[in-house]
């Protein structure tokens, strides 16, 4: 394809089109003319212009008519075009620029300013291709790069939970005879495999787009159940403190996919803390957001513990980041955010001021 810019000139007289043509096509650039409205449009389905000189009167169809069919399309809505008109009048300009032109010409046409105004607006279309350009080779490096960290962390994972239970094999041959030891050494090995088992399990979550039935659940109740289920699951009594104002609210929720992503971000509160810490304070609160567009509700996770460290908070929702250094970590978050996005929400991680981390679930009503 040639990189020459294409411009599509449009109007009914063609000694105009001449002019312009001669004009821009001595200063490097490709002219395709056109005579109508319809001449115009069939011209686009063919093949996009860079840029559209259009005159406003002409018979038939004219030129706001035209621009407003190429605005609604898709396909053509973001093709610059530049009015050309006998109107000098202030109304007359602010209707083009409402109906999408990025630009106006009044005749008589002086050549020089004309070409001078599409010099302008090609400099603008190259630029923001590059621009677009730009962004796809970022994403497509962004890309890669979460492949790689992701291809890292589950063979680094695997790798050493495969190494713990063949570690664990190779001691059954040498202590067959102390059943204690046997019995200790299976009960490691199961440990292992299930950890493996979940790093499966939560990249296959990860790795698709659901769509949820909803419910309306009372608030309340989703607190307290989430709240029993992570106790439960993690065989631990710490108490977490609710400040729940909103009482009995109705949330459209997938209980399951709930509970879950609260689950996680108790779990992560609670290891914030140090290992035998006592007083590992956990506290939720709610509260309700309001905007002209929606109600959502945000749900606050608050700890007192030690903060996300400086190596990790830039990454700090990517697979298997963790300030924690046992094996099988750091997909809490990332399965946390993934779930509550599913659903149209968000989760972002603040610093508190005391020190400890909010992390901050918003949930749509």
């Amino acid at each position: 394809m040639s990189s020459i810019p294409k411009i599509l000139v449009v109007d009914d007289q063609p000694v105009n089109v001449k002019l312009l043509q001669r004009k821009l096509e001595q200063n490097g650039l490709l002219v395709w003319p056109a005579f109508s409205g319809r001449q115009c449009l069939d011209q686009v389905k063919k093949e996009l212009p860079d840029l559209i000189l259009l005159d406003i009167m002409m018979p038939g169809m004219d030129g706001f008519e035209v621009c407003n069919i190429l605005k609604k399309d898709e396909s053509t809505k973001t093709i610059p075009i530049i009015f050309i008109t006998a109107k000098t009048t202030k109304e007359g300009k602010l209707k083009g620029l409402e109906a999408g032109a990025v630009d106006y010409i009044t005749k008589p046409i002086d050549l020089d300013e004309t070409f001078a105004r599409v010099q302008t607006q090609v400099r603008f279309q190259q630029i923001n291709r590059e621009n677009i350009e730009l962004q796809k080779r970022l994403a497509d490096s962004r890309q890669t790069a979460a492949i790689g960290a992701i291809t890292q962390g589950i063979s680094h994972n695997l790798n050493n939970l495969l190494g713990v239970v063949v570690g664990y094999l190779d001691l059954l041959t040498t202590t067959q005879d102390n059943s204690a030891m046997v019995e200790r050494c299976c009960k490691l090995m199961d440990q292992a495999i299930q950890r493996m088992v979940n790093i499966v399990r939560q990249l296959g979550t990860i790795a698709n787009k659901e769509s949820f039935t909803l419910q309306a659940v009372p608030l309340q109740r989703l607190l307290d159940n989430s709240i029993r289920r992570f106790q439960t699951e993690n065989n631990i009594s710490n108490s977490v403190v609710v400040i729940n104002p909103l009482e009995n609210i109705p949330v459209p929720a997938n209980v399951e996919v709930f509970e879950s992503i609260l689950g996680k971000l108790l779990i992560n509160a609670l290891e914030s803390y140090p290992e035998g810490e006592e007083n590992r304070q956990i506290t939720v609160k709610t509260e309700l957001v309001e905007s002209e567009s929606n109600q959502r509700i945000r749900i606050k996770v608050l700890d007192e513990g030690a903060g996300i460290s400086p190596e990790v908070k830039d990454h700090i929702f990517e697979p298997f980041i963790s300030g924690k250094t046992s094996v099988g970590r750091g997909m809490g978050l990332t399965i946390a955010r993934h779930g509550i996005r599913n659903l149209g929400g968000e989760l972002i991680l603040k610093p508190r001021t005391r020190g400890g981390i909010s992390a901050e679930l918003t949930h749509p009503l």
